[in-house]
């Protein structure tokens, strides 16, 4: 396995709860009103410093979608989902942005603890616009 090379954002920032790295920018949430098996989420534009998993088919409340589950690329805890695709037409606007679970995550400046939650790809099944 090669080196991991990390990135650094400016601004207010969402970071891996595990190990401090940062994600995600505050203002490229899309919508804070998602859910997944394990409660709420973010929808995000983008993030950095994730790995992507193999792309599945899930049927989730909104439908049926093609994702990828994301990790964090120095710690290797699952993080939320990519959309891959959407299947419903209502439903595009999902595609290539990322689902990050509220309690993987934490804002810049937050106490971080010492999650030890395993790394399955099948723990992020649900999600609900």
């Amino acid at each position: 396995m090669g080196r991991v090379f990390i990135i650094e954002i400016e601004g207010r920032s969402y970071r891996c709860k595990c190990c401090t790295i940062p994600l995600a920018l505050a203002h490229d949430i899309i919508s804070r009103n998602f859910s997944c098996s394990r409660g709420k989420a973010y929808l995000f534009n983008t993030a950095v410093n994730v790995t992507v998993g193999a792309q599945e088919e899930r049927m989730m409340i909104s439908g049926l979608h093609t994702v990828s589950d994301i990790f964090c690329c120095n710690c290797g805890q699952i993080l939320g989902w990519k959309y891959v695709i959407a299947h419903d037409k209502l439903q595009k606007y999902k595609e290539g942005k990322i689902v990050l679970e509220r309690g993987r995550v934490a804002r810049a400046g937050e106490g971080v603890n010492d999650l030890n939650l395993e790394s399955s790809p099948s723990l992020s099944d649900t999600e609900d616009a």
